[in-house]
C-alpha cells in the first residue's frame, strides 16, 4: 500500500514539476514573441521611411519531382515587389547581361518533372534570369548540399537565398529578407514559418500546427536568450564568402541537419546570423498518418543529434503530457479539484501560446484552430520526443542513413524493401 500511495504522490510530483518548467518555457515564448513582434514594427517603420536595401541577389531551388502546388510555391517567388522598388529607386534591374534578381533550379537530372514545372513557370516571366543545371546522382548523403553545390558554381551575384521546394512566399517576401544585410556584420538570416496544409485531413494539420507554434516559439526563445547560431531550411540567405569561409555547401554534404550546420559554421567564424521578422508559408506535403509521423520523428532524431543538450531539454516545455501526469496522480490521492485544475491549466497554457505565436509572430490569418489543435499537438510531441532516442536510423527520400554524433549521416548496410523504397 505504500509503495502505492509514493508512486502516486511521485506521478503528481512529476507532472506539477513539468508544469512549472513548462509554464516558465512559456513566459519565455510570450517575452520572445513580444521582443519579435517590436522588431518587426521597427522594421516596418523603417521600411516606410526609407528606400529598401536591394542588391543583386541569386535565388537556389533544389528540386526533386513534383510536389503537390509545386508550380504555384514557385511563381509565388517570381511575382516579388523588388522589381518595382528597384524602379522606384532608379536602380537598372539588369547588370552584365544578368537580372539583379536570378534564379537558379536544379535537380539530378534535366528530365526531372519539378525542373520541368520551374522551367515552365520561369517561360512566364522572360524579363528575369533563371538558370537549370543538374546534379548528378547525389555524391553524398545529403542530396540538397549536392544540388547546392551545383547552384553555387553557376551563381552570378553574391548574396545568396536558399529555399525549399515546399515553400510559398508573399511579394514582399525578397525584400523584406534583404534588411539584414544592409549591416556587413550579417553573413547568414533566415524565417520563421507557418505550417500550412496543401493536402489531407487531420495529421497533416497537425503537423502543421507543430511548424506553427512548436518550431516558432522554440527559435524565439533562443532568440530572446542568445544570439542566433543556426538558420532554417525554409529559407536560408548567406552571403557567398561567408559560404565560401566554411568550405563551400561541399563541406556540408554529409550532415542532415544542414540548415543548423550553415548558420552554426557561419556564426563560429565571426559573422551574424539574424532571425529575420518574416515568416513565410511552409507547405505540408504528409497527408497520410505513417508519413506524417516518420516525417516529424526524422526531424526530431536529427535535432536530437545536432544540438544534443538543448533536444534532451525539449521534453520540459511540454505541457498537455504533465498536466495529464498530474491529473492521474491527483485523482488517484482522491484529489480531483487540483486534478482537474491541472489538466486544464496545461490546456489552456498551450491554446495561449498557440493564439500568440500564430496571431502576432508568424502572422496566421486564423489563430482558432490552431489554438483548438495545439494542445494535441503538445501532447503528441513528447511522442516524438520519446522516440527520437529510439535508434539513430532515419528514412529520407527512399533510402535509409544512419545519424553519427554532430549530425552527420551515412548511409545504412541495411537495404530497405523495393515496396517501401517505392512508398517513401
Amino acid at each position: 500500500m505504500f509503495v502505492i500511495v509514493l508512486a502516486e504522490r511521485g506521478l503528481l510530483a512529476l507532472g506539477l514539476f513539468g508544469l512549472v518548467t513548462s509554464t516558465v518555457f512559456l513566459v519565455l515564448v510570450l517575452l520572445g514573441a513580444v521582443r519579435f513582434r517590436k522588431s518587426a514594427c521597427e522594421e516596418e517603420l523603417a521600411l516606410a521611411r526609407a528606400p529598401a536595401f536591394l542588391p543583386p541577389v541569386t535565388l537556389f531551388k533544389p528540386l526533386h519531382g513534383a510536389e503537390v502546388g509545386l508550380e504555384d510555391n514557385l511563381r509565388s517567388f517570381f511575382e516579388q515587389d523588388y522589381f518595382e522598388h528597384l524602379a522606384a529607386a532608379g536602380i537598372p534591374s539588369h547588370a552584365g547581361g544578368c537580372s539583379r534578381v536570378e534564379f537558379l533550379f536544379c535537380a539530378r537530372h534535366l528530365d526531372d518533372a519539378g525542373l520541368l514545372i520551374a522551367r515552365r513557370v520561369a517561360a512566364e516571366f522572360p524579363q528575369i534570369t533563371s538558370r537549370f543545371v543538374t546534379s548528378g546522382e547525389p555524391w553524398a548523403p545529403n542530396a540538397k548540399v549536392c544540388s547546392l553545390a551545383a547552384m553555387a558554381e553557376a551563381a552570378t551575384h553574391d548574396i545568396w537565398v536558399v529555399s525549399d521546394s515546399d515553400v510559398r512566399v508573399g511579394p514582399e517576401y525578397l525584400r523584406r529578407i534583404m534588411l539584414p544585410f544592409a549591416d556587413p556584420n550579417v553573413g547568414c538570416a533566415t524565417c520563421l514559418y507557418r505550417g500550412k496544409v496543401a493536402e489531407g485531413g487531420l495529421w497533416s494539420r497537425l503537423e502543421a500546427v507543430g511548424m506553427t507554434v512548436e518550431m516558432s516559439s522554440g527559435v524565439s526563445v533562443v532568440n530572446l536568450l542568445e544570439p542566433m547560431r543556426f538558420a532554417l531550411g525554409p529559407t536560408m540567405i548567406a552571403r557567398r564568402n561567408c559560404v565560401a569561409e566554411i568550405g563551400g555547401f561541399a563541406a556540408m554534404a554529409d550532415y542532415c541537419a544542414d540548415d543548423f550546420v550553415l548558420g552554426n559554421w557561419i556564426e563560429a567564424k565571426g559573422h551574424k546570423v539574424v532571425l529575420s521578422t518574416y515568416a513565410i508559408d511552409h507547405m505540408v506535403l504528409y497527408a497520410g498518418f505513417m508519413d506524417s509521423i516518420k516525417h516529424q520523428v526524422r526531424w526530431m532524431k536529427s535535432t536530437r543529434f545536432s544540438r544534443p543538450k538543448g533536444h534532451f531539454g525539449t521534453c520540459m516545455t511540454f505541457a498537455v503530457p504533465f498536466g495529464i501526469m498530474a491529473w492521474a496522480g491527483a485523482m488517484m490521492l482522491g484529489r480531483p479539484i487540483l486534478a482537474w485544475s491541472a489538466l486544464a491549466f496545461s490546456i489552456l497554457g498551450r491554446s495561449l501560446q498557440a493564439w500568440v505565436m500564430s496571431k502576432f509572430v508568424v502572422r496566421k490569418r486564423r489563430s482558432w484552430p490552431t489554438m483548438i489543435l495545439f494542445p494535441i499537438r503538445d501532447l503528441m510531441g513528447m511522442l516524438f520526443w520519446a522516440l527520437s532516442y529510439t535508434g539513430n536510423r532515419i528514412l529520407w527520400r527512399g533510402e535509409l542513413y544512419d545519424l553519427l554524433e554532430g549530425g552527420r549521416m551515412v548511409k545504412s548496410p541495411e537495404k530497405l524493401p523495393k515496396m517501401k523504397r517505392s512508398q517513401a
